[in-house]
């Protein structure tokens, strides 16, 4: 068997795989969770590509056996059988290939996680407000599709519906590798509402999708949070008007790319249970500061891949929402469709779908594989 390009490229994960398997039982590894999940994942990712680059191996062995068949054997049975093989594995060979090539193309640590999702209004007043809502519903549905758990940790209602804020944690498989595609501006072209003479209004919202932080990610001195408790508002009957459910935190942090230190201002009423509110408000709290650590990561990335469909720059206008056409247009790779219905229902997946092939095509050619 020929020894390709590809296959050097293969070279010497075996031994990386057997040397990872050996490293997560060891004890003092699985107390570090940190050094633990960063292997474990690693390991998987390791799998998949072994699993493809055996099937690989097979694949060019068999292209050279039937090639020495079709060489030497004189048997009429035997050659058709050879030549079968070898046409099969010929024409099956670039996608493998392919395979191969995407999983070698190094993944961001990120994807794996779960997601907090964030969506506000922008220019447009009420307007706006309601299209922040109907991105909600959107998301909403298209995570009930996925089998993904949405929890909404705080709101904000707009004065005639929708929301001016709502934030939301997103948990399942690959949550935030598949929604970091929807953060930046999205911007809506309709007849609002409240309009009388039928013109068309552009408004705006906007989307943040940041990766959740694990607990020991990042290091928060508890014993320097202030906490208060409120009573939450809205809908809920006697219980929200009566018990102080609703919690705030405010902590110190010093921003380690300015120097700076800030005040972070946390609050969440999910939930009627104060000691779960209180849980939520921490796990927003490590994924606020994670974020903000990780923001110099995402500017290289940013700055390496100009065109990267996922720059994480969450001011750029991605996508607008044409409703008297029924249009879908996703400015950074250009895909139009016309299922505007649909697509707010929760049906976004080949949008996301196209966004991902863009941008492993982008990787794949820098990565000169």
């Amino acid at each position: 068997m020929a020894e390709t390009p590809l296959l050097q490229r293969l070279e010497g994960l075996d031994a990386r795989f057997e040397e990872i398997g050996t490293l997560i039982t060891d004890p003092a590894v699985i107390s570090d969770m940190k050094r633990y999940a960063k292997l474990s994942k690693e390991y998987k990712d390791l799998e998949e590509l072994l699993n493809a680059a055996n099937r690989y191996r097979r694949m060019l062995k068999g292209i050279d056996d039937a090639k020495e068949i079709l060489e030497t054997e004189t048997d009429s049975d035997m050659r058709e059988l050879a030549k079968e093989e070898l046409d099969a594995n010929t024409a099956a060979l670039p996608q493998i290939e392919e395979e191969i090539k995407f999983l070698l193309i190094p993944q961001d640590p990120e994807d794996a996680r779960n997601a907090v999702l964030e969506i506000r209004g922008g220019t447009g007043g009420d307007e706006a407000a309601l299209f922040a809502g109907d991105l909600f519903r959107m998301y909403s549905k298209y995570c009930e599709a996925k089998g993904w758990k949405l929890e909404v940790s705080s709101a904000s209602e707009g004065s005639a519906g929708g929301f001016k804020e709502i934030v939301c944690s997103v948990t399942g498989d690959n949550v935030y590798g598949t929604l970091k595609y929807e953060s930046g501006v999205h911007r809506v072209q309709r007849v609002p509402a409240t309009e009388t003479q039928g013109r068309v209004h552009t408004s705006a919202a906007s989307v943040a999708v940041l990766p959740e932080a694990e607990p020991f990610d990042v290091e928060i001195n508890e014993g320097e949070i202030k906490w208060d408790t409120f009573r939450s508002g809205g809908a809920g009957g006697q219980n929200v008007n009566k018990v102080e459910s609703g919690v705030r935190l405010r902590y110190m942090w010093k921003n380690p790319n300015t120097g700076v230190t800030e005040e972070i201002l946390i609050e969440c009423t999910e939930t009627r249970d104060q000691p779960k509110n209180k849980e939520r408000a921490l796990s927003r709290l490590r994924t606020f500061i994670y974020d903000k650590e990780h923001q110099k990561y995402i500017d290289e990335i940013a700055s390496r891949r100009k065109t990267l469909v996922s720059t994480g720059d969450r001011s750029a206008k991605i996508r607008t929402y044409n409703y008297p056409q029924g249009r879908i247009t996703d400015h950074r790779i250009g895909y139009t469709i016309y299922n505007l219905a649909a697509f707010m229902d929760g049906d976004i997946q080949d949008c996301i779908d196209h966004l991902i092939v863009a941008e492993n095509a982008e990787k794949l050619k820098e990565s000169e594989i």
